[in-house]
């Protein structure tokens, strides 16, 4: 399956057999991103939590939503 990197355009070749080719085909909104675009995303990210500044938001379960109200 030939793919495209959200970031940097470049087509790719993967397996049409594994999970990243799968969760493409059964949910196009889902990106791919090619290895080096991966790594260097990945490394920017543990770089600014090692900075101790990052703050993950993570939505609200409904129970913290009733908790708050009350």
């Amino acid at each position: 399956m030939q793919v495209k990197c959200a970031l940097c355009e470049k087509l790719c070749q993967i397996d049409n057999q594994s999970a990243i080719a799968k969760r493409l085909k059964n949910r196009p909104i889902h990106t791919y991103l090619c290895d080096s675009c991966n790594k260097r995303i990945g490394e920017r990210t543990r770089a600014r939590w090692a900075t101790g500044k990052f703050t993950l938001h993570l939505p609200i379960s409904e129970e913290k939503k009733k908790s708050k109200r009350s």
